[in-house]
């Protein structure tokens, strides 16, 4: 078999520990709103994307329904679902979660859904043909160079990401159907920049460099040169560390539940915000969702300060506002205040 055929196991990546990680949370909490990974190419940005696929846990779907609708859901499901009187005894399936790449040269038809050309030609019906939108319902929805994305799809993510819905009214047709994705994107920056609205929907960011280190370059060398030569074993010899994590991401989601932010912390999630200027609350519960995921996934107890420390530069650099005079690194920024904040509360 070729390499096309496996995805490159996610814990065979060597390195780029930020991203790993970033990508592993968005998989413990979902509604943390998805990861950009922003940096030099050909360094393994779409390799830890698509290897996380093969990483996720499975999901249960009604078995006919073509946007995989949860029968345990009362809400979020499509119109056939929900006319469905005696859904949760429907049939279901257990299936993969999907992971749709969106193509920049995709048209709006493409991802939004149109009408089914052939079968109106033929029959002279008007059937919907659902887009990658709907593909990528309850999964992940991956844009590599996603600063190169053109604003009118910029605008339609924009509308379904606030919502949850895909709605198309064109050529005669009127579709509303769920559409509830995390969103992740990568690119280059000096290709260009992101519209800030776009910019704060996705909940963490990761600045993503090529590695300095000689034996890391060299371990990387030799990974993926055992990858090519023989992929299917390659992934085979990984199997058991993806299980691994797989079942810490179960573990994770199960003790989000019962973990809760008691008010001294949110008011030093507060304190950040309000100390790096970021415009509007999304900051503040970005983080607080950043930190609750980061505490379940280490099996603390409870939401500490230095789960929000280290959670903060993910949440909140890419929601700075530029400053002319500090031309450093938003995420240097971040971690400066920290340093300031953590001094004064400990000298306290």
């Amino acid at each position: 078999m070729t390499a096309k055929n496996y995805s490159y196991p996610f814990t065979a990546i060597v390195g780029q520990d930020s991203l790993k990680h970033a990508l592993i949370l968005s998989a413990v909490d979902p509604s943390l709103g998805g990861v950009l990974a922003l940096g030099d190419r050909g360094t393994g940005k779409t390799t830890a994307v698509r290897g996380l696929a093969s990483l996720l846990p499975t999901i249960t779907a009604v078995k006919s329904c073509r946007y995989n609708c949860d029968p345990a859901g009362s809400g979020n499901l499509c119109s056939d679902c929900a006319q469905n009187n005696d859904l949760q005894n429907s049939k279901t399936a257990t299936v993969a979660v999907p992971v749709v790449d969106l193509p920049l040269g995709a048209t709006e038809d493409r991802v939004l859904g149109a009408l089914d050309i052939e079968r109106a030609l033929v029959s002279g019906e008007k059937v919907y043909e659902p887009g990658l939108l709907a593909d990528a319902n309850r999964g992940y929805l991956y844009i590599d160079e996603v600063n190169l994305l053109e604003d009118h799809l910029v605008d339609v993510l924009l509308d379904v990401a606030a919502s949850g819905w895909n709605v198309v009214e064109r050529e005669g047709l009127s579709v509303r159907h769920p559409a509830r994705f995390v969103l992740v994107g990568s690119g280059n920056p000096e290709e260009g920049e992101l519209r800030p609205q776009l910019l704060d929907r996705f909940g963490l960011s990761v600045d993503v460099g090529t590695p300095a280190d000689v034996k890391q370059r060299v371990d990387i060398i030799r990974r993926r040169e055992a990858y090519d030569e023989n992929p299917a074993a390659f992934c085979k010899s990984w199997q058991r560390q993806n299980t691994k994590l797989c079942n810490e991401i179960l573990k994770a989601r199960e003790a989000l539940v019962d973990l809760n932010v008691d008010d001294e912390v949110l008011g030093l999630i507060a304190e950040i915000c309000i100390a790096l200027g970021t415009d509007g609350l999304r900051g503040e519960l970005t983080l607080i969702k950043a930190a609750r995921a980061e505490a379940a996934f280490a099996g603390s107890g409870s939401v500490t300060a230095d789960h929000v420390r280290k959670m903060a530069p993910l949440a909140l650099a890419h929601r700075l506002r530029r400053n002319p005079l500090d031309d450093a690194r938003n995420t240097v920024r971040v971690e400066r205040l920290l340093e300031e904040i953590f001094a004064t509360r400990n000298a306290a």
